[in-house]
């Protein structure tokens, strides 16, 4: 199969874009028109520099409003394509993508249309050209991919093919059995895009929500399963209009773009495959085995007595190294302060921060194997410093995920840590519920790819969340059985504490750990009783409950008076309790899930009020 991309897709100029798009591992490019007019070389030029890069051009596109027209308007429109046919000549290329009409004047009606097409495929193969017709979602004349394979039918000619196009398809919630039915040899070109699912015209939503296979909402593997049907074996090409990536560093969009198409391509089970290799399958981890802090002197000290609150003990200590183990429960905290580490390197970027998170995988060697097929980067850490030998990647956060073996763990604490006898026999908490990461819009989309594509983890619906400076986008990926999650926010206000965040710590980080519990009352009580730093609830959060809740009088006080957040669900009901920000970089979450299965998202917007607070008042 091959893989290509729009120029569209990128930041940059026409130049910056060629060089990320070879770089990136693609062997074909689509060039966007606006690409090439602003670009100050010739259409040969570019030619000899996609060459060179070891491209080839598939495509230029789009040529716009060109059927249905009448008199001068349709003689001008074969004009237009005459000149559209010189230019590809210059550009090396042979197909040219010609969108349905949203001309004003353009008049509907499939035999017309056809007509149009035809003689347009005949002044192409003249030339050694073809032509490729899409169904624009939003077009009036034609916006339906079943009414555009009908104008190719009519119009019989060999010169004149389909662009299938998944957003067009899927915004309009079109059936997708249809296209099985189509040859393979008539589909001339496949552009693959992905969306969340937003209610809003398909014009805007094209313009500002596409995104790669695995960072939406789409059903993709069904368009796919039926593009197999039919034979098809050109190319899939990425067609994305998104903010975010126009906005973003070329080569990591176009990278996480190849990522996508073998993601995309190879992951379902039908046969046969459109790539011959196929990708390693995926298994969901099974848990968080320990999360990481960078932590410097400084800090120590409150953030032990923070986690001694919360019920953690002190149990290890690194035989070598200035690293210790902190556990409660099923869950395992490590503080490095070791000089030289990756540990301490992240710290004098970041300052107080979770440097890394172990996931639990059976099969460890397998998941290396899927990384490195999907060019995610595998290191076993520093070979100077690091004696533990756990594979890793670096996730867009720049924390390092490490895959672990359970069944290995427990021997590799025994080997490298010396042990103390303070766990605790009846754990106030017992295991890490999710972990809210805090990203720039850009990183964002990386870390969905990489939760969907790597780890098999289920995206929920993004949501928005209001924050006293603007609007927050929150969106989790969760394994099946819920063990693992994480919740990855991003904003593009400037003040939210999102965005705060990311500028005061020099990047993304952890905004919070969530731990679980059977038993938040208690937990609470103990944390008052210790004068750990609760967050601050207004009062008129809990007037608002007992509108909301059948709540007794009691139960709102006791809720009151602990500070603990409530919600429910049709499965049921919700308990939260948030510490205070330390050091302003992040805090710590305990909930109770009583059948509950959310996140507490109507909630948020509270705790964003409270930790804004926080901010403003140097709270640290």
């Amino acid at each position: 199969m091959r893989y290509s991309i729009a120029t569209v897709c990128l930041s940059g100029t026409l130049e910056t874009k060629i060089a990320a798009i070879s770089k990136a591992g693609f062997g074909f490019i689509e060039i966007f028109e606006n690409d090439l007019v602003t670009s100050k070389n010739t259409p040969e030029t570019i030619a000899t520099m996609i060459s060179d890069a070891g491209l080839e051009t598939i495509v230029y596109q789009p040529f716009r409003d060109f059927e249905g027209l009448t008199g001068r308007l349709r003689a001008k429109a074969f004009d237009r394509a005459e000149r559209k046919f010189d230019l590809m000549a210059r550009l090396d290329t042979d197909l040219l993508m010609v969108c349905s009409s949203v001309h004003p004047q353009a008049t509907p009606g499939i035999s017309r249309i056809a007509n149009d097409l035809n003689e347009l495929a005949d002044r192409a193969v003249q030339r050694n050209m073809r032509v490729a017709y899409e169904a624009l979602g939003w077009s009036h004349i034609i916006s339906d991919y079943r009414d555009s394979w009908e104008v190719v039918r009519r119009a019989n000619h060999p010169a004149l093919g389909l662009c299938l196009d998944t957003f067009h398809i899927y915004s309009r919630q079109t059936e997708i059995d249809s296209v099985a039915n189509i040859p393979g040899e008539k589909i001339f070109l496949v552009q693959i895009a992905d969306a969340p699912k937003l209610s809003m015209d398909p014009l805007s939503w094209s313009r500002h929500h596409r995104c790669f296979p695995g960072q939406g909402q789409l059903d993709l593997g069904q368009f796919m399963e039926k593009l197999r049907q039919t034979s098809y074996d050109g190319p899939l090409s990425l067609e994305i209009f998104n903010d975010q990536f126009r906005a973003g560093n070329a080569d990591g969009v176009a990278l996480d773009g190849h990522r996508s198409l073998i993601y995309l391509n190879r992951s379902t089970n039908s046969k046969p495959h459109l790539q011959p290799d196929e990708l390693e399958p995926s298994k969901e981890p099974s848990g968080v085995e320990f999360i990481e802090f960078a932590v410097g002197d400084a800090e120590y000290p409150r953030l032990s007595e923070t986690l001694r609150g919360l019920g953690f003990s002190f149990t290890a200590t690194h035989k070598a190294k200035r690293v210790e183990r902190w556990a409660q429960g099923k869950i395992n905290l490590v503080f490095n302060r070791e000089n030289g580490s990756f540990a301490n390197r992240y710290y004098d970027l970041h300052g107080l921060s979770v440097c890394a998170y172990g996931l639990s995988v059976s099969e460890p060697a397998a998941m290396v194997k899927r990384a490195n097929q999907l060019r995610y980067p595998v290191s076993y850490g520093d070979p100077d410093t690091d004696t533990h030998g756990l594979p890793a990647i670096v996730s867009p956060d720049g924390a390092q995920l490490y895959f672990v073996d359970p069944n290995e763990q427990s021997p590799h604490w025994d080997r490298e840590f010396i042990s103390y006898d303070e766990t605790a026999d009846n754990p106030w908490i017992e295991t890490v519920d999710h972990i809210a990461v805090t990203m720039d819009h850009e990183q964002s989309l990386q870390a969905a790819l990489l939760h969907k594509a790597l780890f098999n983890l289920n995206p929920t619906a993004p949501l928005n969340v209001l924050d006293p400076s603007g609007l927050v986008r929150s969106q989790v990926f969760e394994s099946t059985e819920r063990d693992v999650a994480f919740t990855i926010n991003s904003s593009g206000a400037q003040r939210t504490v999102a965005s705060q965040t990311l500028q005061k710590y020099a990047g993304s980080g952890v905004n919070h750990i969530a731990f679980r519990t059977k038993n938040i009352f208690a937990i609470a009580e103990r944390m008052q009783d210790l004068s750990v730093g609760i967050m601050d609830v207004t009062d008129n959060y809990y007037d608002d409950l007992s509108s909301r809740f059948s709540l007794s009088t009691d139960d709102l006080q006791r809720l009151k008076r602990l500070r603990i957040l409530y919600d429910e669900d049709e499965f049921g009901s919700f308990f939260q309790i948030f510490t205070k920000l330390i050091y302003g970089r992040f805090c710590f979450e305990i909930v109770q899930r009583d059948g509950y299965q959310g996140y507490g998202f109507v909630n948020a917007q509270l705790r964003l009020t409270m930790q804004a607070g926080d901010i403003s008042n140097q709270y640290d």
